[in-house]
């Protein structure tokens, strides 16, 4: 940890917009943006993925892209982590739990909605791409579809992780009172007994105790999202004590690369999992103090913007691309990068559309409240809590 990182872990809480355990939370959270930037990066490691996974390389270059990205699926670990962390941050602790559930409904459902409409109409216009039945289409709009392992990659594949999420988001209102219950040392707890779940859900997976893969069940996934909550407590408590933004993303890298020595699919999340708990509120630390990040820089920040419309649509601009250049084409290094950077450029600028024209005026047009009639003047806005700080 480096001496600046320790000096400002040091510093009494109110200062940085945490709360101690027996004072008031602060009404509007203190902005996170170094975690909208990490996000972008998850989304970009996933993106890399499904093109390895689409054989666009062959030769020397699909050697590079399977060492650089065969472990990209760690980026959804990555988004459960955070999303725990985030959520947990930004929760409001007078809230009711339906409107909790509401803003939840407005931040992901138009979207998921929208890329739902694109694969709907690819699977019937589309000769490769396979046409759901009803049911599984009514199981996808309604986020159940992970439920079920054969329809866990229904229409939009990622959209997997979004059932994981509502599953998350039910249970949140129960785990964010049990947290403020347990105080710093309860919440420690609770953090290294997620941590044993994994790794006994792991060894499970790992060993085939169940007829299906784990890797895409809502509840097996539950530990990391706890994991990140607690995280995020521990932070607002002032009683986090981790490494720098410098060692926790190091952690990260090793454990990333370690990937490939594990049993695929469920079995990567142990890799990853420390490295992931301790940068994220790394790099929470570094923004409520003011000590250097990359994530921070405004284009990073903007991308993270757009990265979970960016999520969403990227797979289906890959599978839709299926339909030009074939299955598994292994390009040479130079028709390879073509294809990819127009994929890639093609996938931000609608994710670019899907931010600027569903994701924003959807979320706001659902979020909009009603002036009471006895009511004459509005209420003063609210100052919008940045998206690392909301989710």
């Amino acid at each position: 940890m480096t001496t600046a990182t320790t000096r400002a872990l040091r510093t009494p809480p109110a200062r940085t917009g945490a709360a101690t355990a027996g004072s008031p939370a602060p009404a509007v959270p203190p902005s996170l943006p170094s975690l909208t930037g990490l996000r972008w990066m998850a989304a970009l490691l996933v993106f890399g993925l499904h093109v390895h996974n689409f054989g666009w390389f062959g030769g020397t270059g699909g050697r590079l892209v399977s060492w650089a990205f065969g472990a990209g699926a760690t980026g959804v670990s990555f988004f459960f982590v955070l999303s725990g962390f985030v959520l947990t941050w930004s929760a409001r602790p007078r809230d009711r739990a339906t409107a909790f559930w509401r803003r939840r409904v407005a931040r992901i459902y138009p979207v998921h909605l929208a890329t739902l409409a694109v694969a709907l109409l690819m699977a019937c216009t589309l000769a490769h791409q396979p046409r759901p039945t009803a049911k599984q289409a009514l199981a996808n709009a309604l986020l159940l579809h992970s439920w079920w392992q054969p329809w866990w990659q229904t229409l939009n594949p990622v959209s997997w992780s979004l059932a994981c999420e509502a599953f998350f988001y039910a249970a949140f209102p129960l785990l964010f009172l049990l947290l403020r219950r347990l105080g710093a040392r309860g919440s420690a707890a609770l953090g290294g007994l997620s941590v044993a779940a994994v790794l006994v859900l792991a060894w499970a997976d790992a060993h085939h105790w169940w007829t299906h893969s784990i890797y895409s069940f809502p509840a097996a996934r539950l530990p990391e999202f706890v994991l990140g909550a607690v995280t995020a407590r521990l932070v607002l408590l002032g009683r986090w004590r981790g490494p720098g933004l410098e060692g926790s993303l190091a952690l990260a890298v090793i454990g990333y690369f370690l990937v490939p020595q594990v049993t695929p699919g469920y079995s990567a999340t142990v890799c990853t999992l420390a490295g992931f708990a301790l940068l994220i509120p790394a790099a929470a630390v570094a923004d409520l103090h003011g000590l250097p990040s990359l994530w921070r820089h405004r284009r990073m920040v903007r991308l993270g913007e757009l990265s979970f419309a960016f999520y969403m649509i990227h797979l289906l601009v890959l599978c839709a691309a299926t339909e030009l250049l074939g299955r598994k084409p292994h390009f040479g290094a130079l028709a390879g990068l073509a294809v990819t950077a127009a994929a890639f450029a093609v996938s931000l600028g609608l994710s670019w559309a899907l931010y600027e024209g569903v994701e924003r005026p959807a979320r706001r047009l659902l979020l909009r409240r009603r002036r009471p009639p006895h009511d004459p003047d509005p209420v003063p806005a609210r100052r919008e809590v940045p998206a690392a700080a909301r989710d």
